[in-house]
């Protein structure tokens, strides 16, 4: 393997713990940079998610290997740590070259007593095989859900959000296989915008979005680029949700459509598309200026104008009153439906970022009911199954608004544009909202709810 691979991804791991940057972001940034061959880059691509979707298991054997808490070790030379424990345990590199290539890395970064500490913590792992450490580490577990937390790399309080979230279902026994695929790398799925891009020949379709494709094998972006953005990447699960307004109704020449939390602008694409495809006219907004430009490239296969504004998203639909046809609210929110894209995610949120996650998610969907025009339609969307997030929202919601509003089947509008049946049990309290999974569908775990507001 190229030591190449190993520094870009040593690289990420850095900016991701010190900088909090976003692995999936930067990560393709600097193999450019590195101009890695595409065996390297997708080594490199599997060290860095591969590492940071154990992250806390692999600190355990650290911590038990090195006889001090991973938080006592420096940083840099943790980081190191984790990826040498990562091609130890979870690859086919052979463990003598993983220990000498991470010494070496420790060395020229943190310096030769740092080698050495490294050197001794790596090969005394190395010396019992994964299976042996991780019966050692799960001994000192208190509980049931902390072992499994050891064994799958999520911490406690996600698995119990995500089992209390399959158990709205009566799923629950469908634990084990999500969150074995939350540490399952995503095939590359792709868009070609309605209206403006046919799927290319010799492309899979997928199995539900009808603009979705498989990029196949290789790097996507010359398809990206050659198409001027009209094939794109993206989430079958984000494909289906931004369908799922557009194509809830038959569409009347001349709504105004709004995006109200549009960043970074994959369904803002699909949603100028439609729109251009229907005579609706669409305005998206972002208040984070970085991801308003984001927005903004997405929209750059789309012809047209789309105005994209960058204000708080509360502000913007209080102004506009009784304005809009159809709005997005795709919110804020934990981002648990995302974990195979975003593996470090899972390390920074908490339970305590839950509470103020909800009340923004009821403040946007609450300016955005006053912002619809009688009859229009609002999909309520998030990348997280949290229940607290998805049906606590809309209880608040039906409890404050319930006599403006009536929610739509989002389950038989999915069903409907879908190219093949979806398994989407109906909740128990008889609503209509949808709920994609990673292990069921292939997708991120999107939920979507459709609320009209009566006449």
């Amino acid at each position: 393997m190229s030591a190449d691979a190993r520094g870009v991804a040593f690289e990420v791991l850095r900016a991701v713990a010190a900088d909090d940057a976003y692995a999936n972001l930067l990560l393709p940034r600097v193999i450019t940079r590195a101009a890695l061959s595409s065996t390297d880059a997708r080594l490199a691509t599997e060290l860095t998610y591969g590492t940071l979707r154990r992250q806390a298991t692999y600190d355990a054997v650290i911590a038990a290997a090195a006889d001090r808490p991973a938080d006592r070790i420096d940083p840099a030379v943790l980081d190191a740590l984790r990826l040498g424990v990562h091609q130890i345990m979870s690859t086919r590199i052979a463990s003598h070259a993983a220990v000498n290539e991470t010494v070496d890395l420790v060395r020229r970064t943190a310096g030769r007593p740092a080698s050495g500490f490294a050197n001794a913590v790596l090969r005394r792992i190395s010396r019992d095989t994964p299976g042996e450490w991780m019966a050692r580490i799960e001994q000192s577990a208190r509980s049931d859900d902390e072992r499994l937390a050891l064994r799958t790399a999520h911490p406690v309080w996600i698995i119990r959000a995500l089992r209390r979230a399959l158990a709205a279902e009566g799923r629950v026994a469908e634990l084990d296989a999500l969150l074995h695929a939350d540490n399952e790398a995503p095939r590359v799925t792709m868009a070609a915008l309605p209206g403006l891009a046919g799927i290319p020949s010799g492309h899979a379709r997928t199995a539900y979005s009808p603009l979705g494709f498989r990029a196949g094998s290789g790097d996507p972006e010359p398809l990206v680029s050659g198409s001027g953005g009209r094939l794109r990447v993206q989430d079958e699960g984000s494909q289906l949700a931004a369908l799922a307004l557009t194509r809830a109704e038959p569409v009347r020449h001349g709504e105004r459509w709004l995006d109200l939390c549009a960043g970074p602008g994959g369904k803002t694409a699909i949603l100028a598309a439609e729109a251009l495809s229907h005579g609706a006219v669409l305005e998206a907004n972002e208040l984070v200026p970085a991801r308003a430009g984001l927005v903004r490239a997405a929209l750059a296969g789309v012809p047209g104008d789309v105005t994209v504004t960058e204000q708080d998203g509360r502000r913007l639909a209080a102004s506009t009153p009784d304005s809009y046809d159809r709005i997005l609210v795709d919110a804020p929110c934990t981002g648990l439906g995302a974990l195979r894209r975003r593996p470090e995610a899972r390390w920074r949120k908490s339970p305590s970022d839950v509470p103020e996650l909800t009340a923004l998610q009821v403040e946007l969907l609450t300016a955005a009911l006053g912002a619809l025009r009688p009859a229009g339609i609002v999909a309520y969307v998030t990348c997280s199954p949290h229940l607290a997030e998805t049906t606590g929202v809309l209880a608040e919601i039906e409890r404050t608004h319930g006599e403006r509003i009536e929610q739509l089947d989002a389950r038989a509008v999915l069903q409907g544009l879908s190219r093949a049946p979806l398994d989407l049990p109906a909740p128990g309290d008889g609503s209509g909202r949808a709920q994609l999974w990673p292990h069921r569908h292939g997708t991120d775990a999107m939920f979507i709810s459709l609320l009209r507001r009566r006449n």
